[in-house]
């Protein structure tokens, strides 16, 4: 069974399953095919944004960032990754990040998966994201 069909990406939802909220189980694509590298919440000039929900909000910016290069929208997005490293504060600030999220892609939830990890590459880095986006067949 699908949920909905979005972009050209057709979200699956099993029958009897609940909606999951914030992300989607499965997601089928038929296009062009995009990967991107980790993002993680510095803006151009290399600063972070303060605090875990402010660095989703940016690392989530500069995903959209390279999908513009490639001419796509972030509802091309099929696959979220996502390594925290400090998954209690994820869990105490999932509306601030629902927030900060939302107010780059909207109600686009595509398939994702949140990893604890002991740290990142760059020290201040809270969050990075990987992206995979689709861009449909025309």
């Amino acid at each position: 069974m699908t949920d909905a069909i979005k972009a050209g990406h057709r979200v699956l939802l099993p029958e009897g399953w609940p909606k999951p909220s914030g992300y989607s189980n499965g997601i089928v694509a038929d296009g062009q095919t995009i990967f991107l590298g980790g993002q993680i919440g510095w803006d151009a000039q290399g600063k972070f944004a303060e605090g875990l929900a402010a660095q989703v909000g940016q690392a989530m910016a500069n995903i959209v960032d390279v999908l513009t290069v490639a001419g796509t929208p972030p509802t091309s997005i099929v696959r979220l990754t996502w390594f925290v490293v400090d998954v209690e504060d994820y869990i105490q600030q999932r509306r601030a990040i629902g927030a900060a999220y939302m107010a780059v892609m909207g109600k686009h939830f595509p398939v994702m998966s949140v990893i604890g990890v002991s740290r990142l590459v760059e020290a201040a880095a809270l969050v990075e994201i990987e992206a995979t986006a689709v861009i449909p067949r025309a």
